[in-house]
């Protein structure tokens, strides 16, 4: 494929991208009021590549929002249940023997994760044991049972709910899963005048159906075009600095991180920060990354790769506030 081949090929998926968005929101009204930011949020992972965790109390759409993407982008979908009792096995698949003309041979059968979307429905609602199982397939599209690998389809992402912590039978992500998610993004509950809408519809009889709108090779186009996004370097170096002033005890790391967090975010912060800009600026219908991409994606990009110390559970210091005050702190790129 010649220069001038490759760019009318990326011009048309940026034009894809451009005019999906919109698409997208108007597929989605049908099923889903409200939680326009909410689902730019995870359209923007989607588009990137990455995997997306919402978190949110229990009722507020959150699957039937993961279900309905998962339609409108024609992809396998599988929602495994979360549980205490939910084994690793039960996830990735598991060897039985079986009789063939050769006599009794081990064969690996594909558990649910061999899919494009999986929706991992609260996920912490089962033991971090369990929650190990998704690591390898969330980081290298694969599967390992009996020293063999299985490749995961593509595109593959993996949807997690999960119901805040401080809720019965509930168990903390462990920091190593935490990472593996691009976005953290929370769902609150609606206002009054959306939530009226919601109940009328659905105490009527009926509803529309979702439209197909694209499929997995447009989605892995998507995926190529996002990584071609430019972006400035000062853009880029900015990214580092957020992610950098929120590791406590660091040269350049602000008094109040070295006072309120335990522990910051990893080098994935800055690469998903700046890959979810890439995404947004083509969300946005430019072809390059501003300033405004990167500090609107910082909170969910952040508050699920920071944690806490004591002192500032002590005075009631959220990890939203930290956020803000190292967005404050840090020095803006005149770009």
């Amino acid at each position: 494929m010649t220069n001038s081949e490759t760019f009318e090929a990326d011009r048309q998926a940026v034009e894809l991208i451009r005019e999906g968005r919109d698409r997208i929101h108007a597929e989605l009204d049908k099923v889903i009021v409200g939680q326009k930011e909410v689902i730019n949020q995870l359209l923007i992972s989607l588009f990137a590549g990455g995997n997306c965790l919402l978190t949110g109390a229990p009722g507020l759409a959150k699957t039937l929002l993961v279900r309905s993407i998962a339609e409108i982008f024609d992809l396998q979908f599988n929602r495994i249940q979360f549980t205490p009792d939910l084994m690793p096995a039960d996830i990735t698949g598991t060897e039985i023997l079986e009789d063939t003309l050769e006599g009794r041979k081990l064969q690996f059968v594909h558990g649910p994760i061999f899919a494009n979307v999986i929706l991992a429905d609260e996920i912490n609602r089962t033991p971090p044991k369990t929650q190990a199982a998704l690591l390898e397939a969330m980081q290298e599209h694969q599967v390992t049972a009996a020293g063999k690998r299985y490749k995961l389809p593509e595109p593959f992402f993996v949807l997690a709910t999960q119901n805040p912590i401080e809720m019965e039978g509930t168990y903390p992500l462990p920091e190593a899963q935490l990472d593996r998610f691009m976005f953290n993004v929370h769902m609150d509950y609606l206002p009054i005048a959306d939530e009226v809408e919601v109940v009328q519809r659905t105490t009527s009889s009926g509803g529309e159906k979702i439209g197909k709108l694209f499929t997995a090779e447009d989605v892995l186009k998507f995926h190529s075009t996002v990584r071609k996004v430019p972006v400035a370097k000062e853009l880029v170096q900015y990214a580092v600095e957020l992610v950098d002033a929120s590791r406590p005890n660091r040269e350049s790391t602000p008094g109040f991180v070295n006072d309120w967090v335990n522990w910051g975010a990893g080098i994935r912060g800055a690469q998903n920060l700046v890959l979810g800009a890439k995404a947004r600026a083509l969300f946005e219908g430019r072809s390059h990354v501003n300033l405004d991409d990167i500090q609107s994606l910082v909170l969910p990009t952040l508050r699920h790769r920071i944690l806490p110390g004591y002192r500032a559970q002590a005075e009631n210091i959220s990890v939203e506030m930290i956020i803000d005050r190292i967005v404050e702190s840090v020095s803006r790129p005149n770009v």
